[in-house]
This record gives C-alpha cells, structure tokens and sequence, in this order.
C-alpha cells in the first residue's frame, strides 16, 4: 500500500509521497514513489506512483526512453512534450504499452494490472496542472474548487484535506495539511510509512523551490505529529458532550 499527495494551490504545486512498498511483520521494504524530471527554466514535472511496483519501474523507463508517437511514429519521452496535457497523454500510452506487453504473464499468474499516477507541474509558460492518471491510462484534472487529488491508502488523510485546503490556501500551509495528511495516514495504516518524500514547486518558475526527505526521527515531522494528536484531543475534550443520556432532555 502506498500514499501520495499532491495540492494545486494558486501559488504552485506540493507533492508529498511515502516509500513503503511492504508492510509484512519482518518484511518492510522502501522504494522512491516520487520521481522528478526537471530542465530548470524549461520544465519541471513530478510524479508520483501507487500500485504494481514492476509495473511503475516500466513505464518510468518507457518515459525517459520513449514511446511511440502515433501521430509521427517517432519515440517521444518526457522531455519532449511540449504541454502537461501532451505529457499526460504520454503517461496514459506508457501504461498501456506496458499492458500490452505484460498482459498473458499478469493473466497467467492470476494478478491485477494495478498502478496509478499523480502527475503535476508546468511546461514553459504554459499553465501548471495536475493531473490523476489510471490503470487504463485514462486521466482527470485538478480543478480549483477541488484543489488536490490522492492515490493509494486514501481515505484517511482525505477529510483532513476536504476542511482545511482550499486554493487560496498558502503553499506552505498546504505542504503543512498535507503532512498531517500523510501522518493521519501513517497512524491507520502500516502499509504507508517513512521515509516520506515531498516537493514544493513554485508557479511559473519551471524548478523545484523544495525537494526534500523526511526520515524517520526529524524534528519538524515528530513535532507536528505530537502538536496534531494534542490538539485533536484538545478539541474533542472541547466539545460539549452529546445531550443524549439519561436524564437529559
């Protein structure tokens, strides 16, 4: 199980992914789910993965390798994509091709073809987006009224993110509500934990502002975690007690 984040505020993207790909008793095991692909000044792009572990290291390698064009017949990788649509519609034909290829094994050994993306970031002047791409290779957009999309082990940091994001909010604050997010996360679910990558890319400059790993032990990350379940149980000891019980009218 995995957990990643990303947020499209109005001043630029946060990207926030963990590292656990196996959660057994004496197996736990990471690997980098957040991967860059940067030209300063040109393009920076991110993107985040969940799912199939083999099937995620393929189509990374058909990205930067390339991936036939239909329109011209000629490979075209990441780099190349002259829009974030253009290059989402990439990733979409990466997967497939990767489905294709991996099919008769998947369907023999009697597994699902499982993997997801979040991709986000901005190309030249062009408009940054973010994108959600899925296993058929499909992909929808963030938009403004719902500034942030999740894969993996969802739905615990969902209603973190539902109250407190919005996309007037503050990118730093958003990286902030994305860590509890990912902390909430990590609390009710053993399959998503640290190391926890996380990017920070400013709108309109084409380079990360922050790219940065939190390992296990880091001062700011043990202090928000504490500061987080001290004021959640400040706020329900706050909260007057259902009128319910006996005795009560």
């Amino acid at each position: 199980m995995t957990y990643c984040v990303g947020i499209l505020v109005e001043e630029g993207l946060v990207m926030i992914a963990d590292t656990r790909t196996n959660a057994g008793l004496d197996d736990i095991s990471t690997y980098r789910k957040l991967h860059m692909f940067t030209k300063p000044g040109e393009r920076v792009l991110a993107l985040a993965s969940a799912g199939n572990l083999s099937v995620t290291q393929s189509v990374l390698s058909l990205l930067t390798e390339g991936v036939e064009d239909p329109n011209t017949g000629k490979p075209e990788t990441i780099y190349d994509a002259p829009t974030m649509f253009r290059a989402a519609q990439l990733i979409g034909r990466a997967i497939r091709k990767v489905r294709a290829i991996e099919r008769a094994g998947f369907e023999a050994a009697q597994l699902r073809f499982e993997v997801s993306f979040l991709f986000g970031g901005q190309i030249g002047d062009g408009p940054m987006r973010l994108y959600m791409i899925y296993s058929a290779g499909n992909f929808i957009a963030c938009s403004q009224d719902a500034p942030f999309l999740q894969i993996g082990e969802h739905k615990y940091g969902k209603p973190i993110l539902d109250r407190a994001v919005t996309f007037r909010t503050d990118i730093y604050d958003a990286l902030k509500v994305g860590l509890v997010s990912m902390d909430s996360t990590m609390r009710s679910n053993l399959g998503v934990g640290l190391p926890i990558d996380l990017t920070v890319i400013r709108r309109n400059t084409c380079d990360t502002e922050v790219l940065h790993r939190i390992e296990a032990g880091e001062p700011y990350f043990h202090d928000l975690r504490e500061r987080w379940s001290a004021a959640l149980r400040a706020a329900h000891r706050a909260i007057p007690r259902p009128p319910y019980g006996p005795g009560t009218k």
